[in-house]
């Protein structure tokens, strides 16, 4: 719920996307970021009421409200979404869940160990199972469960319908070990998240065969292995109910039904005043609402000071009074009922404010970032110096006390692509493109050519027929050439870091980063001209969409309206990996000298910012944007399509784009907003890359080189001449990104595949395609009788530990009837 994300099932698949160069960005000091830099960054604490066992009641059922009934019970297919990771989660082993520090941890439910026993000549992981886990048949967990989720996931056989193959395409072979409860796995080629396998696990009926694949484990899961088994599915209803299973091994299930019910969340206030559900994630205006519920406990019968009715002043009240009982009948009979109609609803919000005051709101940040998008594959930010001066516009701090400040939480802006504060590794790399600077955001626009009066310029190139032509032949075999040389370039950058070991190996690496990023910049440059022509000639369907205004181009203020935040709706989570949690690691602050060549290089006394941050010495900012009118080049004004969603859980989003849309008038670039149904916000716009800007949410995780690859990798041309972006809705990326994600994915030590994660979150900073802003606001509405449910933050929820406290199994708020 609340923010946009990506569909989960657009996302599992595999994220990759788009081209990006480092132009002037030589990125010099990335190879010195050191473990000895890490930040020990805390995260918020989950929230949920924790309880002994001892002190919860057994017995009663308690509802939880979902989005919807999941579309399927296969978390591998490609329809399954949050529904279905709630549910499989309390029915089905999963072998390392993620603990409340973002890392994983293994379950001893089902796991005795599991380890890298041999290296070389390949990978071994040996598995030693729990001997009494057991599927809700009684068949013992074992070898051949592995071996056919193997098989089905593995991506060789095109007859199971599967999102994603993961880490199960690097296995050579399964065998049962010493005896049936060893699980012996060997990889073709190193595999460092090899604990994100296997989970959740599902028994071989399912994973068996193709037509059990794509087509049984939809509607129901007849063997599962988790605290609870599945009793029933009610579509009519909207209900999927969950029993506690008798052949259970570990610690006894407290409740005796979990019942996961489907409410929008537009209704999820009634729902939890009516008792129809027990826990639910809700926006910051039910929030509000419940604490106004709590506070007003004592006001002995006294009339709400909130609420329908509460505006009304004495004066509107006289004179309310006096036209229902005037003279005047017509007039008369309006005010009567409109005063009816009014007292109806104070005294229906007046109730449900009563059953209120039975909730708790447990808070704490979700698993998941909300980021700008920068879509880089045409137009203005097709050059990379736009994107950056784009980014280096933004006051980020400001952008999270917006969301996070009226609810209490830390608004720290998040610091890395591939990690939230509080897992290991985090450490704030936004260093790597400089920190919000007004002056050097519009000298880099001054340097890609947008000035003041740019737009009443005629275009340049005006030659018509064969001369023009020619150019453009001209023009596009010399970008090819450049990316020919650039790719090269890169192989070999790698292909010297890897022979090197001592400390002159990260002064070649940069040597090596900067004649790559000099070469990329030439060619995105050729392609950025190219294609800001296409893109203006295009006749966009945003630009049709209701609710489309333009700052910079009207009188709007652009003033960002009140945020209701944290809602819950809308939930477009870019959900990666079934096993996901945020991305996770960051890099180090960066500072050097310009170059000769204008470059920033590593001795730069410039604070806030790495080389490739900074226009070139001598380029000369523009006067203040604001006060002299919007940037133009070649006759056409600067001006970037930014599509929100209009749903009523993303207003908060709504309200972060409407402050960028302010900060970015301020360097001279105009914003056209379109606002668009939160159905087609993903799909029609944001994966078919109808947007320049647009902002959506990615969930965390602890396997950032499996997970973060596909939404960071450099998209590649298709037959056809599109990109195949795999997630990388941006469409900027780099080979020198996707060689350090590929490199992390192989190496065992933990320690080196953190340091190459945050040398590849460094430079994807640099590249400015994604701009993280903050960690998502989770809040839960409890019965505050419940002990161990609310916000779980990182954590997997404890199914079996959830409950009633002080014998309260005798009725929960979902027994009751209003």
């Amino acid at each position: 719920m609340s923010h946009v994300g990506v569909p989960r099932g657009t996302v599992r698949k595999r994220r990759s996307l788009a081209l990006l160069t480092a132009g002037v960005l030589t990125i010099p000091v990335l190879a010195g970021c050191s473990s000895g830099d890490e930040e020990t960054a805390r995260g918020v604490p989950q929230d949920i009421a924790p309880a002994a066992r001892e002190t919860v009641a057994d017995g009663s059922t308690v509802n939880w409200a979902v989005d919807a009934l999941p579309a399927t019970f296969n978390a591998f297919q490609a329809d399954a979404d949050s529904a279905t990771t709630r549910i499989t989660g309390a029915l089905l082993p999963t072998l390392f869940p993620m603990d409340r520090t973002g890392q994983p941890k293994l379950n001893p439910d089902y796991l005795e160990s599991a380890k890298v026993i041999e290296r070389e000549p390949k990978q071994v992981v040996l598995y030693k199972l729990n001997q009494q886990a057991v599927w809700s048949d009684g068949r013992e967990i074992g070898a051949p469960d592995f071996v056919a989720q193997w098989r089905a996931l593995r991506g060789k056989d095109s007859a199971f319908w599967t999102a994603r193959n993961a880490g199960y395409e690097r296995i050579e072979k399964i065998e049962r070990g010493a005896d049936d409860l060893q699980v012996r796995v060997t990889f073709s080629k190193p595999y460092a998240d090899w604990r994100a396998l296997f989970s959740p696990l599902y028994p071989k009926e399912i994973t068996g065969s193709p037509d059990a694949f794509n087509d049984g484990a939809r509607t129901t899961l007849k063997n599962t292995a988790g605290p609870f088994v599945l009793r029933s599915v009610s579509k009519s209803k909207g209900t999927v109910t969950l029993a506690r299973n008798p052949r259970w091994w570990g610690d006894r299930a407290k409740l005796d039904t979990l019942v996961f019910r489907a409410v929008a969340a537009k209704d999820r206030t009634q729902a939890l005043a009516d008792g129809t559900v027990d826990v639910a994630d809700i926006d910051a205006a039910t929030a509000d609402r419940i604490t106004l519920a709590r506070r007003d406990r004592g006001n002995n019968g006294q009339p709400l000071n909130h609420g329908p009715g509460s505006e009304i002043t004495p004066a509107q009240a006289l004179r309310s009074w006096a036209q229902a009982h005037g003279s005047d009948e017509d007039a008369a009979e309006i005010a009567q009922a409109a005063r009816e109609k009014n007292r109806k609803a104070v005294v229906a919000y007046a109730a449900e404010q009563k059953a209120l005051r039975d909730f708790a709101v447990r808070k704490s940040l979700e698993p998941a970032y909300t980021q700008l998008a920068l879509n880089g594959e045409s137009g203005p930010l097709a050059d990379d110096r736009v994107r950056r001066a784009v980014a280096r516009a933004l006051d980020r701090e400001e952008l999270a006390r917006t969301v996070l400040g009226p609810l209490g939480l830390p608004a720290e802006p998040l610091g890395s692509h591939l990690a939230l504060a509080g897992q290991p590794g985090y450490k704030d790399g936004s260093g790597a493109l400089g920190e919000q600077n007004t002056k050097e955001a519009q000298a880099l626009l001054a340097d890609a050519g947008w000035t003041r009066g740019g737009a009443a310029e005629p275009p340049k190139d005006t030659k018509a027929g064969s001369e023009a032509e020619k150019k453009d032949g001209k023009d596009g075999k010399d970008a090819e050439a450049d990316a020919e040389k650039k790719t090269t370039d890169d192989a070999e950058a790698d292909k010297d870091s890897e022979k090197e070991t001592d400390k002159d190996s990260a002064d070649k690496a940069d040597k090596a980063d900067k004649d790559s990023a000099e070469n990329e910049a030439a060619a995105e440059r050729e392609k950025a001209d190219q294609a800001s022509a296409d893109r203006d000639s295009e006749d966009s369907a945003a630009s049709r969409d209701e609710g489309l205004y333009i700052v910079g181009d009207d009188n709007k203020p652009g003033a960002p309206a009140p945020a209701t935040v944290g809602s819950a709706s809308a939930v477009h989570v870019l959900a990666p990996a079934r096993t996901a949690a945020v991305q996770g690691t960051a890099l180090l602050r960066q500072a050097g000298l310009l170059g000769e060549h204008g470059a920033v290089a590593a001795t730069d006394k410039q604070p806030g910012g790495a080389a490739g941050a900074y226009a070139p010495v001598g380029t000369a900012a523009p006067a203040p944007a604001a006060a002299k009118g919007q940037l133009g080049k070649d006759g056409k004004t600067l001006t970037l399509r930014f599509v929100l969603p209009s749903g009523p859980g993303s207003q908060s989003l709504r309200s972060v784009g409407d402050k960028i849309a302010v900060m970015l008038e301020k360097i001279g670039i105009g914003t056209e907003i379109t606002k668009v149904p939160d159905e087609s916000y993903f799909k029609d716009h944001i994966a078919s890359g109808v947007y320049d800007l647009a902002l959506y949410s990615w969930p965390a995780t602890a396997y950032p080189a499996t997970d973060g690859r596909p939404i960071y990798a450099k998209p590649e041309p298709a037959t056809d001449g599109s990109l195949l972006v795999e997630q990388n809705y941006t469409r900027v990326g780099t080979d020198h990104i996707d060689q350090l994600f590929d490199k992390a994915a192989a190496e065992l030590d933990e320690k080196a595949a953190r340091e190459l994660m945050k040398q590849a979150d460094a430079r994807i900073w640099a590249a400015a395609g994604s701009i993280p802003l903050f960690q998502r606001p989770q809040l839960v509405a409890v019965d505050k009788k419940l002990a161990n449910v609310g916000a779980f933050g990182f954590a997997a929820p404890r199914y079996q530990d959830i409950g009633f406290k002080n014998r309260q199994a005798a009725g929960s708020p979902a027994d009751r009837k209003k």
